[in-house]
């Protein structure tokens, strides 16, 4: 059991993971604070990406949608991962949403001969694109919050 003071209140999680060296207690804690990020990726993909419409009865037609939505998630969260380490951010500061719309930009980049990079234009074009999350003063607070508890600089 790892017990963390926040804001006052004791929170207490369990893992199977004793050794320390192995899991320590501050990435217990970022486990468990994570552990909803599963359900904004269904609700992403349901809403985004269309999900939430199976467009037939059929079985195999209803998987075949199922597998090829998520497998172009994937490709878009691994697109989203190159963005975050060509610009130097943090994954959770890339808009997953924006990133799929900025396509459209990356596509009529291409029929005009401009760029043949995916990659390399959305991260050069992120700013006008709205593909870095702006930080919000509460994430700022709870980053200096989270720094007072484990001794970051």
């Amino acid at each position: 059991m790892v017990s963390v003071l926040w804001q006052g209140v004791w929170y207490r999680y369990l893992t199977n993971v004793l050794d320390p060296q192995v899991l320590s207690a501050r990435q217990i804690c970022e486990l468990y604070r994570r552990r909803w990020h599963i359900e904004d990726a269904f609700a992403l993909t349901k809403r985004l990406l269309d999900l939430a419409y199976v467009w037939t009865g059929s079985t195999n037609a209803v998987q075949l949608q199922i597998y090829a939505t998520l497998i172009f998630y994937a490709v878009l969260v691994t697109i989203c991962q190159q963005i975050a380490q060509a610009l130097g951010e943090p994954l959770e500061r890339i808009s997953v949403e924006m990133v799929f719309r900025a396509f459209y930009h990356y596509n009529r980049a291409v029929q005009h001969g401009e760029s043949h990079q995916l990659v390399s234009f959305l991260a050069e074009h992120a700013k006008l694109l709205g593909i870095v999350k702006r930080q919000r003063k509460s994430h700022r607070e709870r980053q200096q919050l989270e720094a007072s508890i484990w001794g970051d600089p």
